[in-house]
């Protein structure tokens, strides 16, 4: 069995859902001290400084990783950890929790989580897959979703939305850009086949969620070695409107224009988007993807 963790680096996003869960990091870090861990709760001005202090605290050594927030903070935690024999605990305090969703972990209360990660703390980790994104010469570690037609458009989008709070604010940059949006031409290589196509979505899904809304490859497995592709082929405004929203309940696998392709190797070229990973920006195309099997070692 697994040796519990001892030392445990906590990392608090200050401005998780916008501020609302201001007091749920330092609830966490009381609540493992009260269990025995040494803690070393990390809370910068910014999400950079925040990173920089991660990795130079992480580089001094400790048992076990714990992210307060949402996706951006669990993406900071995926890429401390991936590779690693150190666990990664998440406490979904956030707009999106995908990673935290898809683990099964709570995603709407914050004590529950905090309860549910002491519970782990005791059990043996779960390993699952990871993915690495190549933009240049920079590798970026994901475990959910990376993003390269309409969602990251909507996510390019959102980030620059400060209302509504919430996940809602993915609905309304969702409603904004399907007013203009258009196909992209894309070459996509896929284990070694290139393909040239138009479309209005590409995305490689580890994970099953994107945006804490949108199920966009419902089926997709944490642990299965694979990467799932999922296109939307070109589509007019009406019908991809009329399709687009059964994204968020999962039904649109079956619809004529949507494809899914496993993969453990993913190339990407395209102009005029921009690649997101877990809802950071990657940059401009062209980016490979990569499924890395048993890379990630979480308390869930």
């Amino acid at each position: 069995m697994d040796r519990a963790p001892e030392r445990l680096l906590v990392a608090v996003n200050p401005a998780a859902s916008f501020g609302r869960n201001r007091a749920v990091g330092p609830a966490v870090a009381e609540r493992l001290v009260r269990e025995g861990y040494e803690v070393a709760m990390l809370r910068e001005a910014n999400f950079e400084l925040l990173r920089r202090e991660a990795e130079r605290a992480f580089a001094h050594g400790t048992d076990g990783v714990v992210v307060v927030g949402g996706d951006g903070m669990a993406s900071l935690g995926v890429n401390l950890v991936a590779g690693t024999a150190v666990p990664l605990g998440i406490v979904a305090a956030g707009t999106g929790n995908d990673l935290a969703r898809g683990l099964g972990l709570p995603v709407d209360d914050p004590a529950a989580g905090t309860e549910r990660l002491v519970a782990q703390l005791r059990a043996p980790a779960r390993t699952i897959d990871a993915g690495i994104v190549r933009q240049g010469s920079v590798d970026t570690w994901f475990a959910g979703v990376v993003s390269a037609g309409f969602d990251a458009v909507v996510n390019e989008r959102a980030n620059r939305m400060t209302r509504p709070r919430g996940p809602s604010r993915y609905t309304l940059a969702i409603l904004r850009e399907l007013a203009t949006f258009r196909p992209r031409d894309y070459v996509l290589t896929i284990d070694g086949v290139r393909r040239e196509q138009r479309a209005m979505l590409v995305s490689v899904a580890n994970n099953s969620s994107l945006g804490g809304v949108m199920r966009i490859a419902p089926h997709a497995d944490l642990a299965d070695g694979l990467l799932d592709v999922f296109i939307v082929h070109p589509l007019s405004r009406a019908a991809f409107v009329g399709v687009f929203p059964k994204v968020f309940a999962g039904e649109h696998v079956d619809h004529p224009a949507v494809e899914f392709v496993t993969a453990r190797e993913v190339t990407i070229e395209a102009d005029d988007v921009v690649a997101y990973a877990d809802g950071e920006r990657i940059g401009a195309p062209p980016v490979s993807v990569r499924v890395v099997p048993g890379a990630l070692r979480v308390l869930a």
